[in-house]
């Protein structure tokens, strides 16, 4: 798991196990005194002060002061990281295109450089078969979206059976495929084939929404590229316990 560690690195040496690994599907820990500039849509600045940085392999940049679970700055994805040394600090650059963001890290001193391989060999499945998924969603269709209301479930159309049939608060058809598992491309293929059955017999706007634990980066690219929706679900409701006593009145 552990690559390479570096503790209390000079300027040179912590360039060098950047540049070695950034690149390399590594996972990559900073600590130490930080500042970080943020260009995009909006502007800020976090002045010098004790933080810590993480950068997975997919890209994506989170920067962490010592209180609280959320960032201080972060970029989910990345089109370009690179490292420099300017004037005598290393500089971490993670630049985004779409939408234009840019976060700099400036490295003033740094305590501990780790490079951690991570594999991802676990995955969340929801317990249950995927029926049982169904009927937990239909009793409780808000944990999919609020103000959910199924009308079907495993209608009938064309090219198969939909899990989940419903209408979201806007009146508009929403056609729900679940999974149990990670959703990659065939889930994709099969949300994208219901909801074009259901537009060629139902009149107004159809949505398609991939309700599911989580989804490969490809399928997720391909499922925005048409015009279709991803939804997380972590857990499934419980049922409702009944009083199995019956009363005597």
């Amino acid at each position: 798991m552990l690559r390479s560690v570096l503790t209390a690195p000079a300027p040179a040496d912590l360039l060098d196990f950047l540049r070695a690994h950034l690149h390399a599907g590594a996972t990559l820990h900073l600590a130490g005194e930080l500042e970080v500039v943020y260009h995009g849509r909006a502007a800020s600045m976090a002045e010098a002060g004790d933080r810590f940085v993480v950068v997975k392999p997919d890209g994506s940049v989170q920067v962490h002061g010592p209180r609280g679970v959320k960032p201080v700055n972060w970029q989910p994805r990345t089109d370009h990281l690179s490292a420099a040394l300017e004037d005598g600090c290393v500089v971490l650059h993670a630049e985004r295109r779409s939408p234009a963001e840019v976060v700099r890290v400036r490295v003033l001193s740094c305590a501990l450089a780790s490079a951690l391989e991570l594999v991802e060999d676990t995955q969340l499945v929801l317990s249950g078969t995927e029926a049982q998924m169904q009927a937990a969603l239909a009793r409780a269709p808000d944990v999919i979206e609020p103000g959910l209301v199924v009308l079907e479930r495993e209608l009938l159309v064309g090219v198969g059976g939909i899990d989940l049939y419903a209408l979201d608060r806007a009146g508009r058809s929403v056609v729900v495929e679940l999974k149990r598992g990670k959703a990659g491309h065939e889930a994709v293929h099969q949300l994208a084939r219901y909801v074009q059955a259901v537009r060629s017999q139902v009149p107004g706007e159809v949505r398609g929404l991939l309700a599911a634990p989580d989804i490969t980066v490809p399928a997720r690219a391909a499922l925005e590229a048409a015009g279709l929706e991803f939804v997380v679900i972590h857990a499934l409701p419980q049922p409702e316990e009944r009083d199995l006593q019956p009363l005597l009145f």
